[in-house]
């Protein structure tokens, strides 16, 4: 079964706060080692915008993945939790001067490049430093994906990664560059995909690609397919665990790699989603003609998603099914004390009678959630905690 939430650990901590299920977390990391051992030259690295807490971060060192930046905050962060610096791929559309030359000073990996421009800033802030940048372009592949608009990057619309029909030019201009040395290509379609259709597309969209390129006698060494794999947000206690198996096996039935090449990926939300959840207090209950509300001391402050994506999160009463409770639900809006009308978890779902006190729990919080909490209203960021440390 899925995340373990046990009401009695809960005792005495100021609510709202985010509990992580270790024991979902391993599990999650143990699936995921199982499918890459099939394979030497698949390589996972952690997406760290998912969730920066550092007690989370740990235990996914401990098991051996790399790690996936967006921004110098995230490096410095990872290396408090004792990533190695030769596991850090540095992506972003908008890398500082300050964060390349971290990266060059740390000698990352790799930085996944998405423009003409920064190719030719990295270029120059490594020869400054008298390094070396190893680079691979993010590609736009113009492929879409079955999730939400706002979380969609592979189309030509979006703002990320470099045109396909500028891919030669690109890597003409670094190949003649002495402070770059340009290693493959870098892909990332969207996140929250369930359907594998999406991730064979992009094989196929990579491989004709690949083809185009050796014509010209270019050969990659790496290729970056990104991440996006989803969760069951529905039903999240049976199904913890993303389907991995399907997943890889569409890069290794579809994706032609060529000899030598290694296979990167870059999974954030499939990796901690379902170990997390929001833990809230139940503040007032409060009817008036048509409906029910349920009044929790959290908001969108601590769960964004629900207000920006419309996003699904299974609510549980964990405190609501007591002896002496009536057996039968009703049904509230869920929602919180930020002063905006758009501060609602869900709308018109079925809890058992709910009353002052009770505690609820927010599931599949575990991506996106503590990392990007904010302090609008003055409210105080939401502390994180381990079942490890709940005993």
């Amino acid at each position: 079964m899925g995340i373990e939430l046990n009401v009695e650990r809960f005792a005495g901590i100021r609510t709202p706060f985010y509990y992580y299920d270790t024991n979902i977390l391993r599990q999650t990391l143990d699936a995921i080692k199982t499918e890459i051992s099939k394979h030497d030259n698949y390589f996972v690295h952690y997406a760290v915008k998912a969730n920066a807490n550092l007690k989370v971060l740990k235990i996914i060192n401990e098991a051996g993945l790399g790690i996936d930046c967006v921004s110098g905050g995230e490096i410095e962060q990872v290396l408090k939790a004792g990533f190695p610096t030769s596991k850090i791929v540095f992506a972003g559309v908008g890398k500082s001067d300050w964060e390349i030359e971290l990266g060059l000073d740390k000698d990352i990996f790799c930085f996944n490049v998405e423009s003409i421009p920064e190719l030719e800033v990295i270029n120059q802030i490594a020869a400054s430093k008298g390094k070396v940048a190893t680079v691979c372009f993010r590609i736009n592949p113009n492929v879409g994906a079955h999730t939400h608009a706002n979380i969609t990057t592979g189309l030509a619309e979006n703002k990320f990664g470099i045109d396909m029909q500028d891919l030669e030019t690109v890597i003409h201009l670094a190949q003649s560059m002495k402070n770059v040395q340009f290693k493959g290509l870098h892909f990332h379609i969207g996140s929250q995909i369930l359907e594998m259709d999406d991730f064979i597309a992009l094989a196929h969209r990579i491989n004709e690609l690949q083809d185009r390129l050796e014509a010209q006698g270019i050969h990659l060494e790496i290729i970056n397919v990104g991440g996006g794999l989803g969760i069951d947000y529905d039903n999240p206690l049976d199904n913890p665990i993303p389907n991995f198996k399907d997943y890889f096996a569409v890069y290794e039935q579809h994706l032609k790699l060529r000899p030598g090449q290694t296979l990167h990926f870059e999974l954030g939300r499939a990796i901690v989603g379902q170990c997390g959840a929001l833990i809230t207090k139940t503040l007032y209950v409060k009817e008036n003609a048509i409906k029910k509300f349920v009044i929790v001391d959290s908001g969108f402050t601590d769960l964004i998603r629900p207000a920006l994506y419309d996003a699904h999160h299974k609510i549980v009463n964990l405190t609501g099914s007591q002896e002496n409770r009536p057996a039968h639900g009703l049904v509230y809006d869920v929602v919180g004390p930020i002063c905006e009308s758009s501060d609602v978890f869900d709308k018109d779902i079925p809890l058992p009678p709910t009353q002052r006190g009770d505690l609820l729990a927010l599931l599949s919080a575990g991506a996106y959630g503590e990392i990007m909490a904010s302090s609008y209203n003055c409210r105080r960021l939401p502390e994180g905690y381990t079942s490890e440390e709940l005993k």
